[in-house]
């Protein structure tokens, strides 16, 4: 049976980190999902935020560590698992990676805006950072396939969950986010043939995702029509 347990929700962006992760490194775990809508106490008892994910660590005393956090747990997974490391060995390029984390985790929070307002200007607004902070990814982009070359990083496990959404938009209109960009193009294009990638969500994810913009009553569905 798997030793970790990743304590998850069907559309979540951060616990897809968690799992990309765990499955670069070929490590077995245990994936429980969780209504947010209706969190169950026994999750809030343990979830510090009352977010997912959290990773269920087994302690040799027979009881657990609960980890949270994607980042954190992202680079507990790469640090104390075997596999290849998914962090830079050096100090200072590993630092700049982290930075890049937290700006995929931004452009993330812009997403939310655009997939959850009703109101044009606002969408238009996310739009447009969300296409500008693309932008300043392909100044830093090198020749790929990954965000440091060859070795496939925490930086790729944090963005392909970003790029994930677009798949869904992309059925409804054309956004133009990372049109004028070839290097996130093809990164965009590397990351979704990645096998963690692809397995880190539920087959019914679009559907899912779709259903969500339904909810909001999302001004993207309206330019779908």
């Amino acid at each position: 049976m798997p030793s970790l347990v990743l304590i998850s929700h069907l559309l979540c962006p951060y616990v897809q980190r968690a799992a990309i992760a765990l499955a670069e490194k070929g490590v077995p775990f245990e994936k429980i999902y969780i209504d947010l809508a209706a969190k169950p106490d026994w999750f809030l008892k343990i979830s510090p935020l009352g977010k997912v994910p959290l990773l269920s660590v087994p302690q040799a005393n027979g009881g657990e560590a609960i980890l949270f956090e994607s980042s954190v747990i992202a680079e507990y997974i790469d640090e104390s698992q075997p596999g290849p490391k998914l962090h830079p060995a050096d100090a200072l390029v590993r630092a700049r990676h982290r930075g890049w984390m937290e700006y995929g985790s931004s452009i993330l929070s812009d997403i939310w805006g655009l997939e959850t307002t009703k109101d044009a200007a606002v969408f238009e607004e996310k739009r447009k950072v969300i296409t500008e902070k693309f932008g300043r990814i392909e100044e830093v982009l090198g020749d790929g396939p990954y965000f440091a070359g060859s070795s496939f990083s925490l930086v790729d496990a944090v963005f392909a969950p970003v790029f994930r959404y677009f798949d869904t938009f992309d059925a409804i209109t054309d956004l133009g986010v990372i049109t004028n960009y070839p290097k996130v193009r093809a990164w965009r294009e590397a990351l979704a043939a990645r096998p963690s990638v692809r397995k880190a969500v539920t087959p019914e994810y679009p559907q899912l995702l779709r259903a969500f913009l339904e909810r909001y009553d999302a001004y993207i569905l309206r330019l779908g029509r």
